[in-house]
């Protein structure tokens, strides 16, 4: 007779966990959601507080019935889908249909033998508070696309819908466009200047920053900065104009042609030399969204794609001699956090393989006013499991997803980069220009997160030097309208402005789509009509 009985979502999970248990438990999937509300009808008893009128989902019936039959064989009911409201949902509603008095609750972050045979020696009851909140929200839903969906195909086509979140990112999309339209291009001119020190060969570019009487405030600007900075996130938006206070504005091509009549017969010479120290951060491990940015930007990957990769991983891979098993932790997730031992183990390996000097404290951002903070941020569950290690085993697409969540992983625990940067100011006739120059003193978290951009060196100069002049480039420019969203920058919209949740952002930006009332060009949304 079985002892003891878990119940998970997926064939794939139960396969990976069956495993990490002796031969008292069966394991089994529910297959994801059992009940839900009707598809026909609101649902909902909007005269007894909102209540839910949950049915069984077509062809369940069977499912259920060997469910039923499995935990009367049990002493003991273990129910362990995700750790998130939607699985505190299908628990609740496995408890329900079948009819269990005093089921346990087993949670884990990540599908690892410690991880669920802890789980299973510490479970807790349903969480009523997390299981009302999947109702609100369910509840919401309905209402708001069951309410005003038969307007919209009064008024404008049948099939069309609104939805609580849907909705809003739509008019995101519609609002951006309109400020496209509205937009009006201003145009403006750069002038670069490409020097070298006196009879020598080594030339460098320096560009018109200001007028010399401006330069106390264009630099008391540039002093807010810090001397300290994030590493760049993958750019998810276009190129504006430059508006700084003191900065010179050339507005045509005949004040940039009077400008370098100016410049031409000039004397350059170095105002001032600046060297410093500059530090840079690694950012934060992922979260689900800036996991799904990443990956649009870097790996070309559908935020659905993203998904669905990373679930596989979470699920468990088979790897030969070590079995099936979880590679990163629950991938639906707010939080930067990361636990203590996984933070142990992570600098550990890092004095190991890189050397003390490059292990650093850890870099968990801030957490928002939205954030739940319920689960860890996306990490891989053994970080000894190198991308080298596992990718025999996974999937060109698993391994790049993989090897990105690894990198950030590992170097938000290292320390910062450091650079060796200089600026030099030039002055030519009442203008100032600017070079700037910059080498890698210590690479720290580079060592494992890739470097894009490259080193820009300058000769050794000093103040009072007089330069020769080899070159004026004029440019022209016009100023840019907002850049169209593309799916990673509407996920990072939406979460900015606490719109929806990490499980929603891939079903909104899909429904959208499939819906025809967005279309992509060039990977940007345009709003269409109806």
């Amino acid at each position: 007779m079985t002892k003891k009985l878990v119940i998970v979502e997926s064939p794939a999970k139960a396969k990976t966990i069956e495993k990490f248990l002796g031969r008292d438990f069966e394991v089994r999937a529910s297959m994801g959601h059992i009940m839900d509300l009707p598809k026909k009808g609101l649902g909902v008893n909007t005269r007894k507080d909102f209540a839910p009128q949950y049915e069984i989902i077509e062809k369940k019936d069977k499912l259920i019935d060997d469910l039923k039959a499995a935990s009367k064989r049990a002493d003991e009911v273990f129910l362990a889908p995700d750790p998130d409201r939607e699985g505190e949902f299908i628990a609740w509603s496995l408890k329900e249909t079948l009819g269990l008095q005093h089921p346990h609750r087993a949670v884990f972050n990540e599908i690892t033998r410690s991880a669920v045979q802890d789980a299973i020696k510490k479970p807790r009851v349903i969480n009523e508070d997390l299981f009302n909140a999947q109702q609100a929200r369910r509840v919401l839903d309905r209402l708001v696309g069951y309410k005003i969906s038969p307007l919209l195909w009064r008024r404008i086509q049948s099939g069309t819908s609104a939805g609580r979140v849907q909705s809003v990112a739509l008019r995101l999309i519609c609002d951006r466009e309109a400020e496209i339209r509205a937009f009006v291009p201003e145009e403006y001119w750069s002038i670069i200047a490409t020097l070298s020190k006196k009879r020598q060969q080594e030339r460098f570019e320096a560009q018109l920053i200001t007028r010399l009487k401006d330069i106390t405030a264009f630099n008391s600007q540039e002093g807010a900065n810090g001397s300290e900075e994030p590493v760049p996130q993958a750019a998810l938006n276009g190129k504006s104009a430059i508006a700084e206070k003191g900065r010179i504005k050339i507005s045509s091509k005949e004040e940039a042609d009077a400008i370098l009549a100016d410049l031409r017969g000039a004397t350059y010479t170095v105002l001032k030399v600046e060297e410093k120290e500059q530090r840079r951060q690694p950012n934060p491990p992922y979260t689900t969204s800036t996991m799904q940015q990443e990956a649009s930007v870097r790996l070309y990957f559908k935020p659905k794609r993203t998904m669905s990769l990373a679930q596989h991983l979470y699920e468990g891979i088979e790897m030969g001699e070590r079995g099936h098993q979880g590679l990163i932790t629950y991938m639906r997730t707010d939080s930067t956090r990361i636990s203590d031992e996984a933070q142990a183990k992570v600098k550990s390996y890092i004095a190991s393989e890189y050397g003390q000097p490059y292990v650093g404290q850890g870099r968990t951002g801030k957490a928002k006013a939205t954030t739940q903070d319920a689960h860890e941020a996306i990490r891989p569950t053994d970080v000894t499991l190198t991308p080298k290690t596992v990718k025999p085993y996974l999937t060109a697409e698993q391994f790049k997803l993989y090897d990105l969540i690894w990198r950030r992983f590992v170097a938000s625990f290292m320390t910062p980069a450091v650079f060796d940067t200089v600026r030099v100011d030039i002055t030519a006739a009442q203008y100032v220009f600017r070079a700037n120059g910059s080498h890698l003193k210590f690479p720290g978290f580079y060592a494992v997160w890739p470097r894009e951009e490259d080193e820009k060196m300058l000769p050794a100069l000093t103040a009072q030097e007089v330069l020769d002049l080899h070159d004026l480039k004029p440019e022209q420019h016009f100023t840019q309208p907002p850049p169209r969203y593309t799916e990673a920058s509407l996920i990072k919209e939406l979460e900015e402005q606490g719109i929806g949740r990490p499980s929603t952002y891939v079903p909104i930006i899909s429904t959208i789509q499939d819906r025809g009332y967005v279309d992509q060009e060039q990977r940007r949304f345009i709003p269409t009509w109806l």
